[in-house]
C-alpha cells in the first residue's frame, strides 16, 4: 500500500507540472488563436534563468521565483506577441505555426549558447524538508506546493477567462478582433496580455519541474513540457477543467508504468524502457486521433500560396543539367573538408526536397522528415553493403513506415497533422533509435557509400557528383508529377479537401500516396546523408532536427524544389563554415534557420518565389507572377468552360500556386 502511495504521490505532482504547463498552453490559443510550439522552450529558458539567480548570483530561492514568473515570462511573452505575433496573426495558423517552431529553434540556441545547455539542477522549494503522508510515505514541501499551485492556477484561469470582463474580451477577439473592437476592447494590448500569461504559466512549469531532474539539459527540458501537449489536446485547447484531468492522468499513469513494469536487464534493454518515455507521446497521438477534427477551431492550416510558374521539361532538365555540371567543377577546387560539406549539404536538400509535394503542393505539414532520414540510414547500413540495393532498402522501408503514419493520419489535418506527426518523431527518438538495433546515442554505425552498375563513388567529389545527379533526377520527377493529374490533384486537395470530395475524388489515395513518395525522398536522404558522413548515429536523426527541415523548406520556398537545395546547402555551409568563423557562439545553425525562420512572418511565400517575382518585374521576363502557368502545351481554359482551375482534368493551375 505504501509503494502505491509513493507511486501515486510522484504521479500527481508529475501530473500537476503537466497541467500548469497544459493550462498556459491553453489560455494562449484560446485568446490568441496561435498553438504556440514555442512553449516548452519559453519554460525551459526561464528555468535556466531561475538556476542563474538561484545557483549562480545566489538570489533567495522565492524572490528568484517571483521575478521570473512575474517580471522575466511576462516581458519574454509580450515582447514576442509585439515583435513577432502580431505581424503574422493575419497571416494564418500555417505562418503563425513555423514563426512559433522558428521561436523554439532560437530559444534553443540561446540555452546552448548562454548557459551551455546543461547545468546541475536547479533547487527545489525548502529543499528536501516535507511532512509524512503515512510511516513510510514522504512528501516534500516542494511537490506539496506544486500540486496547490496547480490547482489554484486551473481555478484562476478559469475565473479570468468566464467571470471577468477582461477574460471574456480576450476570447472575443479571437472570435472576431474587428467586432471586438467596436464594442470597447482593445485587440492589441489583450493579445500582449494574453501571451504574457501564457509565458508566466510555462516558467512555473519550467521551475517546478526542473529541481525533479538529476540536471538541466536544453532539449530534454523543452520536450519534457512539450508532453503537456497531450493534456491540452484532451481539453480541446478549450476546456480548462478537462486540460487538468488529462494532465493528473498522464502523471499518474507514467508514474504507475515506472513503478510497475519489470524493470530487470531484460526488459530495459527492449523497447519497453522506451515505452516509459513515450507514454506522454501515446497519449497525445491517440487524442489527436480519437477527437473529433472539427473540437480545435482552425485545425486547417491556410497553404502557403506561392507565385512562381512550374517550368516547362526542357527548361528545368537544362536548369538541373548545368547545377550537375556546376558542381562537378566546382569541387575539383575545394579543400577535402569543403567538399564534405557540400555534398551533406545536397543530402540535406534531398531530405527538405521530400517536403515539397507532401506540404508545398498537397497543404500535409509533417515534422518527422529525419525521423525518415534515419530509417533510410538504418535500411543503408543493414542492407546491402553499399550497393544499389541498399539505396532500394532505404526507400522501400521508409517508404512503408510513411504509408503506415498515413494510414491513422488520414482523418487529420492543420495542427492535428503536425502534432501527430511530430508525436511519432518522438516516440522513434525513445523506442528506437537509442535501442542496439538501430542505433544508440553513445555510438554510431558505418554506412557504406554505394557501387552503381560498376561504378565506384568512394572518393569524395564523384559522390558529391553522384548526389547532385540524384537530386536533379528526383526534381526532375516531382516536376513532371506536378504538371500531371497527380500534381494537379495535390494542388486540389491543398486547396479545399471538402470540394475534392464534393467531385468525388479519392483523398485517401492521394494522402497515402503522397506520403509514401515524401517518405520515401525522405529515407533516399537519410541514407545519402549516412554514405556522405560515413558515421552517423541517431542523434543526427531526432526529433528536433525534423524542425530546421521545415523552416528550411519554408524560408526558401516549401512549393519550389530549387528552395530545397538551396536550403540543404545554407544549412550545411552555416553549421560549418559560419561555426568555424565564430567558434565561441555554438549551434549557429539553430541561430540562422531560428532568425530566418521568423522572416516568414514577413514574407511567408519564402525566397525563391520573392527572387522570381523581382526578377519578372524588374527585367520583364516571362509570364506575370500573379498569371496562372500553363501544364501542358495546351493555352489555359477560360474562366467560363465550367471546369475548376484545379480539376485534374484542367488545363491550368490555381493563380499563384505555381512552383519552382
Amino acid at each position: 500500500m505504501n509503494e502505491f502511495l509513493s507511486f501515486t504521490v510522484i504521479g500527481l505532482v508529475t501530473g500537476a507540472a503537466y497541467a500548469i504547463a497544459a493550462s498556459g498552453l491553453v489560455v494562449t490559443y484560446t485568446t490568441s488563436g496561435v498553438f504556440n510550439i514555442a512553449h516548452g522552450a519559453i519554460g525551459m529558458v526561464m528555468a535556466y534563468l531561475y538556476w542563474q539567480l538561484v545557483d549562480a548570483w545566489h538570489w533567495p530561492i522565492l524572490l528568484a521565483a517571483v521575478f521570473v514568473v512575474a517580471v522575466a515570462a511576462p516581458l519574454t511573452g509580450a515582447l514576442v506577441e509585439f515583435v513577432l505575433m502580431r505581424r503574422s496573426s493575419d497571416k494564418g495558423l500555417a505562418v503563425t505555426l513555423v514563426v512559433t517552431i522558428a521561436l523554439l529553434v532560437l530559444m534553443l540556441f540561446v540555452a546552448l549558447w548562454v548557459w551551455g545547455g546543461n547545468v546541475k539542477a536547479a533547487p527545489a522549494f525548502f529543499g528536501h524538508a516535507g511532512w509524512h503522508l503515512t510511516a513510510k510515505v514522504f512528501i516534500t514541501w516542494h511537490e506539496t506546493i506544486t500540486i496547490l499551485l496547480a490547482a489554484g492556477m486551473a481555478l484562476f484561469l478559469r475565473l479570468l477567462l468566464y467571470r471577468t470582463r477582461v477574460g471574456m474580451a480576450m476570447r472575443a477577439v479571437v472570435d472576431n478582433r474587428s467586432l471586438a473592437a467596436l464594442n470597447g476592447a482593445r485587440p492589441a494590448w489583450l493579445g500582449t496580455f494574453s501571451w504574457a500569461l501564457g509565458a508566466s504559466t510555462a516558467a512555473l512549469a519550467g521551475i517546478l519541474i526542473a529541481p525533479v531532474l538529476d540536471n538541466l539539459s536544453a532539449i530534454p527540458l523543452t520536450f519534457l513540457v512539450i508532453y503537456a501537449y497531450g493534456a491540452a489536446i484532451l481539453g480541446r485547447l478549450r476546456n480548462l477543467p478537462l486540460t487538468f484531468v488529462g494532465a493528473l492522468i498522464l502523471g499518474l499513469s507514467y508514474s504507475y508504468m515506472v513503478g510497475y513494469l519489470p524493470q530487470n536487464s531484460f526488459f530495459d534493454s527492449t523497447p519497453i524502457q522506451g515505452l516509459r518515455l513515450s507514454l506522454p507521446v501515446v497519449m497525445l497521438f491517440v487524442v489527436l486521433l480519437v477527437m473529433k477534427q472539427g473540437s480545435i477551431e482552425g485545425g486547417r492550416l491556410r497553404p502557403w500560396r506561392e507565385s512562381v510558374a512550374v517550368p516547362p521539361l526542357a527548361r528545368s532538365a537544362g536548369g538541373y543539367g548545368l547545377l550537375v555540371v556546376a558542381i562537378a567543377v566546382v569541387v575539383q577546387f575545394l579543400s577535402a573538408g569543403d567538399v564534405v560539406d557540400v555534398g551533406i549539404g545536397v543530402a540535406y536538400g534531398i531530405i527538405v526536397l521530400s517536403l515539397v509535394p507532401l506540404a508545398g503542393w498537397g497543404g500535409q505539414v509533417s515534422l518527422c522528415q529525419m525521423t525518415f532520414a534515419g530509417l533510410g540510414a538504418f535500411a543503408m547500413a543493414r542492407v546491402g553493403g553499399g550497393s544499389l540495393l541498399g539505396l532500394l532498402a532505404a526507400m522501400a522501408l521508409a517508404g512503408a513506415v510513411g504509408a503506415v503514419i498515413a494510414l491513422p493520419a488520414l482523418r487529420l489535418r492543420g495542427l492535428y497533422l503536425a502534432l501527430a506527426t511530430f508525436a511519432f518523431a518522438l516516440l522513434m527518438d525513445n523506442m528506437f533509435f537509442p535501442t542496439s538495433v538501430a542505433f544508440t546515442y553513445n555510438g554510431s554505425v558505418h554506412v557504406n557509400r554505394p557501387s552503381i552498375f560498376g561504378m565506384s563513388f568512394r572518393a569524395d567529389t564523384s559522390f558529391v557528383v553522384f548526389l547532385a545527379v540524384v537530386f536533379a533526377l528526383l526534381a526532375m520527377l516531382l516536376l513532371a508529377l506536378r504538371r500531371g493529374p497527380f500534381g494537379r490533384l495535390l494542388l486540389a486537395m491543398k486547396d479545399s479537401e471538402a470540394a475534392c470530395a464534393t467531385l468525388g475524388l479519392s483523398l485517401t489515395r492521394t494522402k497515402l500516396a503522397v506520403f509514401t513518395l515524401s517518405a520515401a525522398i525522405a529515407g533516399l536522404g537519410g541514407a545519402l546523408f549516412g554514405a556522405m558522413s560515413t558515421q552517423v548515429g541517431g542523434l543526427e536523426f531526432a526529433a528536433e532536427n525534423s524542425l530546421p527541415i521545415l523552416l528550411l523548406a519554408v524560408i526558401w520556398g516549401m512549393a519550389t524544389t530549387s528552395g530545397a537545395l538551396f536550403g540543404g546547402i545554407s544549412y550545411s555551409l552555416v553549421g560549418t563554415k559560419l561555426q568555424a568563423l565564430l567558434p565561441g557562439i555554438p549551434n549557429l545553425q539553430y541561430a540562422f534557420t531560428g532568425l530566418a525562420g521568423i522572416g516568414v512572418g514577413i514574407n511567408p511565400d519564402g525566397a525563391v518565389p520573392m527572387t522570381v517575382r523581382i526578377l519578372r518585374a524588374r527585367f520583364g521576363a516571362g509570364a506575370p507572377a500573379e498569371a496562372p502557368a500553363p501544364t501542358s502545351g495546351r493555352a489555359p481554359a477560360p474562366p467560363s468552360s465550367g471546369t475548376p482551375a484545379w480539376a485534374p482534368g484542367g488545363a491550368r493551375v490555381p493563380s499563384g500556386a505555381g512552383a519552382r
